[in-house]
């Protein structure tokens, strides 16, 4: 066994593999860019070398730079992560001609699989069933115009050596032909230098399951079962579980068996996940199974397969790199109970999951369950890599307890200024229809008004902030603690610091909440509640709240308020919304103009100043994070000005563009 190893990523991943490096004995390496100088991977490991500026292309994607790091620091082993060079089967060649171990698989298996057309042509050959679609070498926009045609719509246009939902794009109409191929090849050229596609015919009510698979140097293949990451959002998965709901045994035996095979094809080694779309329009079946890529990697996923399984995959790794076979025979591989993992993303929700960027001045998250994290309270998200921050993981002995304790720590999530998704963790969680297993891949297209939550309105703010001041002077009064006096009436009125402001926190709705609260004149659970700059006035009562200075006329707030019995600072609150339309990311503004929702780099600009355009017609294309970002007319009329080009840097909150009515 090699003694030490450097993790060529960062985050939650680099984290991940150094517990189990440390746990071994096997001594720590970190790479960090500018941006990750502070960052608990880099703190967290024996040894940290900088590799370059923030972009990646400069630090984490310079193969040179990662190798000569290792040289600097003596590592014996390279392990990528996921992401970055992880799938680069050059910067695997590289490592192994320097000398080093490379823990992953043969260069030759990651060229196989790391091309999506290519390797269903080897998995046709293999006798793995494909979905499907066209996978040629001729990429002219005509021909693959005519491919989409003989295919038919809806299909999916697919970078070939894409991943993690980039470059993937739904087409409905083939009139959205051009434009979605145009989007499809900048995000693959920029995500992973290869801008050629495929074409697959899109299936309505598709599930996605994967298999763990692992293999090693002496011909010996396994697998670990299989994993459901059918709730996506726009091809990004969200919630992830194990096993599969609805999977029998004998579907299980033919997806586990195909899974094996394929990763035979390729003489596979360490780590894999070949993944399936499943046809669920009658239930799982084993020949409504269709062979989508193959992941020559660790998955981002892989803890809900650990915590099934009660394996450490990362240990797997390094011991099937160091030459050692699998650790288990197929038999001694058992399925126990059911885990399930959520992705806790730095991103608005009600801005249609627009990135959210910036300090984490307040960052906490549930301590009785599984966390994989790589940033912490005081560090800062960046504008620079993926928005996944964090990943929630239970494990109990059946689906529904485990659903039901996940969803309980999405929302304990407590993260200020930058927003994340938990709010919407939880309500997809407890959706019926997630509880039921009846889920497929467009189960959050077709549930998202009801996943969505709108912006916490003020008054149900002030009305938490005073149910909570007036919990917590309870709560001195009976302790005999606290600045108290006596009212005429016999009342007991709480002058908090003294009349002073007190900050107060809580979540709302997925939302930290803070504010400044102080006692009035008035004193008996009367409350002065500074929010945004504006103060509101408050009384607290039993079981309900008065918004004003006088209970007898103020309106009171009790039924949208989830208040219970007892509670601390930092409880979660719900309350009752509305339903409503959201919009996409990136929809134009009623007034025309078309700001920058975050930092970042403008990839299109189609128009000039003065055509013509169509409500929702693309403006302005911004890529932040690796994903792109279509800002769209608001109404149809005229582009009045457009003040960027591509290539430029836009800053947050921008006008880009300004669209007049016609």
């Amino acid at each position: 066994m090699f003694k030490s190893v450097l993790v060529a990523n960062r985050g939650e991943i680099a984290c991940r593999v150094f517990r189990t490096a440390q746990r071994m004995g096997i001594r720590t390496i970190a790479v960090y860019s500018d941006a990750d100088a502070a960052a608990p991977h880099v703190k967290m490991a024996d040894a940290a070398v900088r590799l370059g500026p923030a972009p990646a292309r400069e630090s984490y994607l310079d193969g040179a730079k990662v190798l000569a790091a290792a040289k600097e620091t003596g590592a014996e082993a390279i392990h990528p992560g996921y992401g970055f060079l992880s799938e680069n089967a050059d910067f695997a060649e590289a490592v192994i001609a320097a000398g080093l171990v490379w823990i992953g698989p043969p260069p030759a298996a990651i060229r196989a699989m790391g091309l999506k057309d290519a390797a269903k042509r080897l998995m046709i050959e293999a006798g793995v069933p494909v979905t499907p679609g066209y996978q040629g070498e001729d990429q002219s926009p005509e021909r693959l115009a005519a491919e989409a045609e003989r295919i038919g719509y809806p299909l999916l246009i697919k970078a070939v050596a894409g991943g993690g939902g980039k470059g993937m794009k739904r087409v409905d109409d083939p009139a959205d032909f051009a434009d979605a191929l145009a989007s499809a090849r900048r995000e693959g050229q920029s995500s992973f230098g290869d801008p050629r596609v495929l074409l697959e015919t899109y299936i309505t009510r598709p599930r996605h399951i994967e298999v763990q698979v692992f293999g090693d140097r002496h011909g010996e293949v396994v697998h670990l079962f299989e994993r459901d990451c059918s709730l996506q959002r726009r091809h990004q998965k969200v919630i992830e579980e194990a096993p599969a709901p609805g999977m029998d045994d004998a579907t299980r035996a033919a997806v586990t068996a195909a899974a094996v095979r394929a990763a035979k094809a390729v003489n596979y080694e360490g780590a894999g996940t070949i993944e399936f779309i499943a046809d669920a329009s009658e239930g799982l079946r084993g020949d409504r199974i269709y062979f989508m890529e193959m992941n020559t990697r660790l998955q981002v996923e892989h803890p809900v397969t650990e915590m099934v399984t009660g394996q450490d995959l990362v240990e797997w790794q390094f011991r099937v790199a160091a030459g050692e076979p699998v650790p288990l025979t197929q038999d001694a591989i058992t399925l126990n109970g059911w885990a399930m993992e959520a992705r806790l993303y730095a991103e608005d929700p009600a801005s249609g999951f627009l990135p959210s960027i910036g300090p984490l001045e307040h960052f906490h998250l549930p301590d009785d369950v599984r966390v994989d994290t790589g940033v912490e309270a005081g560090g800062e998200v960046s504008q620079f890599y993926d928005p996944m921050i964090a990943k929630l993981i239970v494990h109990e002995a059946t689906r529904e307890a485990a659903a039901a304790r996940l969803a309980t720590a999405c929302g304990e999530v407590e993260v200020w200024p930058v927003k994340t998704n938990a709010g919407f963790l939880k309500r997809c969680l407890e959706h019926p229809r997630f509880v039921a297993g009846d889920v497929d891949t467009g189960l959050i297209a077709a549930e998202g008004e009801g996943l969505m939550a709108r912006a916490v309105p003020d008054e149900v703010k002030v009305a938490v902030m005073a149910v909570l001041a007036g919990r917590d002077a309870e709560d001195d009064r009976e302790a005999g603690s606290g600045p108290w006096s006596a009212s005429p009436a016999g009342a007991y009125g709480f002058r908090l610091n003294g009349g002073r402001p007190a900050t107060q926190r809580a979540v709302v709705d997925g939302q930290l909440v803070e504010a400044e609260v102080c006692t009035t004149a008035q004193g008996v659970w009367s409350w002065s509640i500074t929010l945004d700059g504006r103060s509101h006035d408050a009384m607290s009562g039993p079981g309900r709240v008065y918004l004003g200075r006088d209970y007898r006329s103020a309106p009171s707030v009790a039924a949208p308020l989830n208040v219970p019995a007892v509670f601390r600072a930092g409880d979660v609150f719900e309350y009752a919304r509305p339903s409503f339309g959201t919009g996409g990311p990136g929809g134009g503004a009623a007034d025309g103009a078309l700001r920058a929702p975050m930092p970042g780099r403008i990839v299109a600009a189609p128009l000039k100043a003065g055509d013509a355009v169509a409500k929702g017609q693309p403006v302005v294309v911004l890529e932040a994070m690796k994903m792109e970002h279509a800002l769209t007319a608001p109404f149809d009329g005229v582009l009045e000005s457009l003040s960027v080009a591509v290539g430029d840097q836009a800053t947050e909150g921008a006008v880009l563009a300004v669209v007049v009515a016609s």
